[in-house]
């Protein structure tokens, strides 16, 4: 099946130096119209314009009133790109009234890039629903008394987009609860995790290792505003240290640049990358939420739609979540996979976009019979038949399988068969591996295989496997290493004196040739090498096949991230009174 990275266009626009194209007026025959229309917001303290379209459905008035669809960009996108006129667009046609916009600081929307922070996006995706409530008017005049009202001033209104277009709805439920339904589609939970994660248990305070290719991707698109959008609104220009974004999201971005993580300067940046995240605010969102994420996806994996899924389940939100097969770093897109391409307007011939319709149907039409389907689904790239690649629970699936780190380089079944050994690896002043070049995803270049250098990470392999395992979640290891130089250094007060090491599982087939599933790692700044830790890897779906082997690695460096500082030489003891432990979610057996 035809692979693609064309989601992309979710997270960084398709068209960012296109020029806007206005629909005409609808005629007769035409499902819709679209307004083009300014408004001028208060948000962080400045007054900026954002720049919107409004789809208004053919028959529908005062008289013949419709719930509203309200959606933005993802990161360097507008109002116009492919993915976010395409929600417009596919709603409208639907018969509902919708209004995409450019989010702050993009197309030719005012105020600076902010993160998504409910405080300034989410306040002014505020004044949009104020809009559609018939609370205020556009700039020139233009009102929208055909939205259907809840109360006066509360208009049936849900929200749909991708990646920097996915928190803002997060964002905008935390501080308006007239939000109907969200459908948040391949973002995160925690930017401090997404940008500088730390995969070891249970060691929030501690940095992990910086994603500096996607990071500093981002952040030249932020910067480099004025080569793709000329002329710009003056409320977009910080001040020469920092173009385009708000202040403190330019100093996060400079401290993990800088490879220095003092602990004052490294609270500051956690506290702020956390402060604009759900996770920090997740505990206001009450709006029915249908969350979507990509199982192809080294920016925001699984993970951090599992942890806001669990979280408002936990507090009572509805929830859904949906393990859709593309995500950044690509995947099955498009018709003939079955999978979800708003931009083809697929919506009723994929799995997806049928639940995302369930769900506007069940909480903007107010259909109470609308069943929304189950509580998990997730798609299964082994399976050929577009009608039956998802699978469904009633929950995301638990640890259940046990394989035991053996001395000899063997990933064994039983603690009885885990034999006595030592053995060790150190990494160089260069990285040594390599899982995915974020970079040359985003300018289109082919990346080449994942690898790892001799004498510079440890494996664990298990025997073929007698019949197929589908491993559908994110497996944790527990382990312990000895790295004297790292115990040396650990506590000199700079988090960067820690020892950094990344966990990964490959997928050997019989003819040797091994797959790391969809190129994900879990790095780890390891808080205490004199102690055991727990390592939870990134989220998969994937079927082992009979006659494969599972390998666990653990290794000293990647150069998709910001790896050790100094050499530091790592040891691993395996015996059967204490081994290192990797437990599997499987499913089907």
């Amino acid at each position: 099946m035809p692979r693609s990275r064309a989601p992309l266009a979710l997270a960084l626009g398709a068209a960012l130096a296109a020029p806007l194209v206005l629909t005409p007026p609808a005629s007769a025959a035409d499902p819709y119209t679209v307004t083009p229309l300014k408004f001028t917001v208060q948000a962080g303290g400045r007054s900026c314009t954002v720049d919107a379209d409004l789809y208004r459905p053919a028959g529908v008035d005062r008289g013949h009133p419709a719930p509203a669809v309200l959606g933005t960009n993802g990161f360097g996108g507008s109002k116009s790109d492919g993915s976010t006129d395409a929600i417009g667009k596919a709603f409208a046609q639907r018969g509902y009234v919708s209004l995409v916009y450019s989010g702050l600081g993009f197309g030719r929307s005012g105020c600076l890039v902010s993160l998504d922070d409910p405080d300034i996006d989410g306040a002014a995706a505020s004044q949009l629903v104020d809009f559609l409530g018939g609370k205020r008017a556009a700039d020139d005049g233009s009102t929208a008394d055909f939205v259907t009202l809840d109360a006066p001033g509360d208009p049936r209104v849900g929200m749909i987009g991708g990646s920097y277009g996915g928190a803002v709805q997060l964002a905008t439920a935390s501080v308006d609860h007239r939000l109907d339904a969200l459908v948040p589609m391949i973002t995160w939970h925690d930017l401090a995790y997404s940008l500088d994660p730390n995969n070891a248990v249970g060691a929030p305070s501690v940095p992990g290792a910086f994603k500096w290719q996607w990071t500093n991707g981002f952040y030249l698109i932020g910067e480099g505003q004025p080569l793709l959008q000329p002329s710009l609104d003056p409320s977009r220009i910080n001040n020469l240290a920092c173009l385009h974004f708000v202040t403190r999201a330019c100093r996060t971005i400079h401290t993990l640049n800088s490879g220095r993580y003092p602990a004052g300067r490294t609270a500051e940046l956690l506290a702020f990358a956390r402060r604009v995240s759900p996770v920090s605010y997740l505990h206001r969102v009450k709006a029915p939420t249908l969350l979507v994420q990509g199982q192809a996806d080294t920016l925001f994996n699984l993970n951090e739609a599992t942890a806001t899924y669990r979280t408002l389940r936990a507090q009572g939100t509805p929830v859904k979540m949906i393990w859709q097969s593309w995500g950044h770093s690509g995947g099955l897109t498009g018709p003939a996979t079955g999978e979800l391409d708003l931009s083809r307007g697929n919506l009723e011939t994929s799995y997806v976009g049928r639940r995302v319709l369930a769900w506007f149907d069940r909480h903007l039409r107010k259909q109470t019979h609308t069943d929304t389907g189950p509580a998990f689904a997730y798609h299964r790239d082994w399976v050929t038949d577009p009608n039956r690649t998802y699978a469904t629970a009633d929950h995301v699936p638990a640890l259940n399988r046990t394989l035991y780190l053996s001395g000899d380089g063997k990933l064994v079944d039983n603690r009885n068969k885990v034999a006595r050994g030592t053995r060790g690896y150190a990494n160089w002043m260069i990285p040594t591996s390599h899982s995915e070049s974020s970079l040359a995803g985003l300018i289109g270049l082919q990346d080449p295989p994942p690898h790892d250098t001799k004498g510079t990470y440890l494996d664990w392999t298990s025997k073929p496997l007698e019949r197929p395992l589908d491993v559908v979640g994110a497996p944790r290891a527990t382990l312990k290493v000895h790295s004297p130089k790292a115990e040396r250094t650990q506590n000199s007060g700079d988090a960067a004196d820690k020892l950094v090491l990344f966990a990964k599982i490959y997928d050997v087939a019989p003819d040797g040739t091994r797959t790391l599933v969809r190129r994900l790692v879990a790095p780890v700044r390891v808080p205490d090498v004199t102690k055991s830790f727990t390592v939870t890897l990134p989220g998969i779906v994937h079927r082992y096949e009979a006659g494969h082997r599972l390998r666990f690695v653990i290794a000293a460096s990647d150069d998709a991230y910001f790896g050790n500082r100094g050499i530091k030489p790592v040891t691993v003891v395996s015996g059967p009174r204490e081994p290192g432990v990797l437990r599997l979610p499987v499913v089907g057996s």
